[in-house]
């Protein structure tokens, strides 16, 4: 039977999926600053405290590198915490548990041991909350060998997502985009899964195809829409997973199209756009490229307080129509 589908926020089907989790494996629980009876920075976690106990929805001290290396640690005896950073910028303390022991136990230890720890990292700007709570730092765990490294766009995939990382046997890291929590979506009721490491065609197109992640894949198709008024027909892939990599989905979009406009947040330099560049320029799809690749990412400054200053340091959808139409007109 079809499972009945409802509208929730971004927000709502991660606490929706974190509850089904709970519900189904009594292995899975949560940890976190103010996830308890605050219910969290963002209200994600909600009333899953009075739900569920407070001893698994467990409130952590200020100290991100403890918090995380408590989850690691029970994740290696075989329980499956879900790690809520307050905001993604604070993972800079905790990077010798997520770096050097979540990522490499597995490995280390000869495959004897499995680590399914998921850590769930609020980030990106659009709050002013200024330099250090507004940074994309997915770049820097998909670097990282033995980490999986997610963003999903939709409260669909959110859910899904979700979902499927707790079910994984390795550390997986999940960037929530902050605007994202209150956007709103279809979201079917019960368990349900979305693959990791697959992206998604969010609109099929035959001019120029425009890879985005996390919340520029809706400034990426509200561009896409504007263009299609002036005979410019754009394909949006939704990246999904930054690590690992879904090249087939965008090698064959790129083939198809010949043009290829990276966006996303997190800075330009040595960003998700840039491993997206060089895997398409190593691969048969560099042959079909009518244009050079162009990355459209963040600013190389620290996230400004003010808001307007804030808006000009990341790509917006008046950004993405200028880059696209350049590159829709250009030529190698």
């Amino acid at each position: 039977m079809d499972q009945a589908v409802r509208e929730l926020s971004y927000a709502q089907a991660i606490q929706e999926a974190m509850a089904i989790a709970m519900e189904t494996d009594e292995r899975v629980f949560l940890m976190g600053e103010d996830i308890g009876v605050y219910g969290g920075a963002f209200q994600v976690t909600g009333d899953l405290v009075e739900r569920f106990g407070a001893d698994r929805v467990i409130d952590t001290p200020i100290s991100e590198l403890g918090g995380a290396g408590v989850a690691v640690g029970a994740a290696v005896t075989g329980l499956r915490p879900i790690f809520e950073f307050q905001f993604s910028d604070f993972a800079t303390l905790a990077m010798e548990q997520i770096v050097n022991q979540a990522a490499k136990m597995r490995y280390m230890l000869g495959g004897a041991v499995s680590v399914p720890v998921v850590m769930r990292f609020p980030a990106g700007s659009g709050t002013g909350a200024a330099a250090q709570h507004s940074q994309s730092l997915e770049a820097w765990l998909g670097h990282v060998p033995g980490l999986k490294v997610i963003q999903p766009a939709t409260p669909h995939d959110a859910k899904g997502m979700l979902l499927a990382a707790v079910a994984d046997p390795d550390p997986v890291m999940i960037f929530e985009h902050k605007l994202l929590y209150k956007t709103k979506g279809p979201v079917p009721e019960g368990y349900y899964t979305v693959p990791i490491g697959k992206a998604e065609i969010r609109r099929e197109g035959r001019d120029l195809t425009i890879v985005a992640t996390s919340i520029m894949v809706h400034k990426a198709l509200e561009a896409a829409r504007t263009l299609e008024a002036e005979g410019i027909d754009v394909e949006v892939v939704d990246l999904r997973t930054v690590r690992p990599m879904d090249k087939e989905t965008v090698i064959e979009s790129v083939k198809k199209t010949s043009r290829l406009l990276c966006v996303y947040e997190g800075v330009k330099t040595l960003g998700v756009g840039a491993e997206v560049s060089a895997m398409i320029a190593e691969s048969e799809a560099f042959d079909f490229l009518d244009a050079p690749i162009v990355r459209l990412g963040g600013a190389e400054t620290p996230v400004p307080y003010n808001p307007e200053l804030e808006k000009a340091t990341v790509p917006q959808v008046p950004d993405i129509l200028a880059a696209a139409r350049s590159l829709a007109a250009g030529s190698r």
